[in-house]
């Protein structure tokens, strides 16, 4: 990933249904901040630059490619990705 890493609409759909919002991390080390509407702050930073997501994996390598790489990622991630609030929850819901 470069340093002008783009939230995709697919991430920006998602948050939405999380009812929080991102941006662009502050993090160098990250991709997204995740921000709570109500309060208007940062709760999470989630996804490792230089890390591929579900939506860089649809475009490089195609769709069957992604669904197994995420499928991966989640037995990888399956023991703090189901826990509300937690980074890997955001991770989950948000990028995968």
């Amino acid at each position: 990933m470069t340093s002008n890493y783009s939230i995709s609409q697919y991430t920006k759909d998602k948050a939405n249904k999380l009812n929080v919002s991102v941006k662009v991390s502050t993090n160098k080390n990250k991709k997204i901040d995740v921000i709570d509407k109500k309060t208007n702050k940062k709760i999470a930073s989630i996804g490792a630059r230089g890390m591929m997501d579900y939506q860089s994996y649809i475009k490089s390598k195609g769709i069957q490619f992604a669904n197994k790489r995420r499928r991966l990622y989640r037995l990888r991630h399956h023991k703090y990705r189901n826990k509300t609030g937690t980074n890997s929850y955001y991770a989950d819901k948000l990028l995968w």
